[in-house]
């Protein structure tokens, strides 16, 4: 900052680029009073006319595209809400790798015993019953750890979700979200912190290419050229909607028979995120335009 701040009334602005470590920077350089850019490393072409490429020359090419106004910028969310969305998305974390415990489980079972466990079985399933179910003791402890494991990720998401309840309410503009079928507390919750403001999207294409929902593809006079990268968006909004689509599926007619239709044509991946793809459309426009879910609009079938 003592080097920078001689140039605080003359700068036009900063740019960090968005790597992992970014926050204290950011945060640093906000609080202090200068204007940040927060540079989208994933949309950023190089210049192609350099030979040898090093820190310099990618901060004075970044410097370049901030004075043509052409500098393609990631959303510098809120410090204090920000806190509150890394909590919910290391919950996110530990129930994937919950999951990745019960598939082990299963997989044990099944390997050795010839035997499926549904997720109820598995829930009741103790260090005793192990003793019951295998001789070997090997396995009995390959699969006592998966079980020690999956009690304490069990025990901190809960932990987790509770600290979160305590802490966050769904703000009056994200309340119609639980009008959207396969959306309950924690995915609304997920869908409000890793949005933010809705505004910032133009389009609803614009809002379902972030989420991940659009394949990423290159066109040239109508036939496919490539593809573009497809990691480009949010992650995190992606799981959510893929979770409220395979609640969606199970528990609303409409979208299962939506599902169903297109299942005949293709594989189950591709249909299930069909499915997340007009969620995350439909909640664009219950944000956008604060009314309720309408699954006749969303999935194309008239009352």
């Amino acid at each position: 900052m003592t080097l920078l701040n001689p140039y605080l009334d003359s700068l036009v602005g900063l740019v960090v680029e968005s790597t992992y470590n970014w926050y204290w920077l950011v945060d640093g350089l906000m609080e202090a009073g200068f204007k940040v850019h927060l540079a989208n490393t994933a949309a950023i072409q190089q210049y192609s006319g350099l030979k040898h490429g090093d820190d310099d020359s990618d901060a004075s090419w970044l410097a370049h595209m901030l004075r043509l106004s052409i500098l393609p910028t990631g959303y510098i969310y809120p410090k204090a809400a920000r806190m509150q969305r890394d909590l919910l998305r290391k919950r996110m974390q530990l129930v994937q790798q919950k999951t990745q415990n019960m598939l082990s489980i299963q997989g044990m079972y099944d390997r050795h015993l010839n035997r499926r466990l549904n997720s109820n079985k598995l829930k009741q399933l103790t260090l005793a019953q192990l003793e019951n179910d295998f001789d070997d003791p090997n396995v009995r402890l390959a699969i006592g750890g998966n079980l020690i494991v999956q009690d304490c990720l069990t025990k901190q998401i809960n932990v987790i979700e509770a600290s979160l309840k305590r802490q966050l309410k769904l703000s009056p503009e994200f309340i119609q979200l639980t009008s959207i079928d396969g959306v309950g507390l924690i995915l609304a919750l997920t869908i409000m912190l890793e949005t933010g403001d809705i505004k910032r999207f133009d389009r609803v294409g614009h809002y379902a290419s972030y989420c991940r929902c659009v394949s990423g593809a290159r066109y040239s006079n109508g036939k496919k050229k490539g593809s573009s990268n497809t990691k480009n968006g949010n992650k995190y909004l992606a799981w959510a909607f893929v979770e409220a689509a395979n609640f969606a599926i199970r528990y609303n007619d409409t979208v299962k028979r939506y599902y169903q239709k297109k299942l005949a044509k293709t594989k189950v991946v591709i249909a299930r995120k069909t499915v997340a793809h007009k969620l995350a459309r439909a909640c664009f426009y219950v944000l956008r335009d604060q009314v309720e879910f309408d699954v006749n609009k969303a999935f194309g079938y008239s009352k």
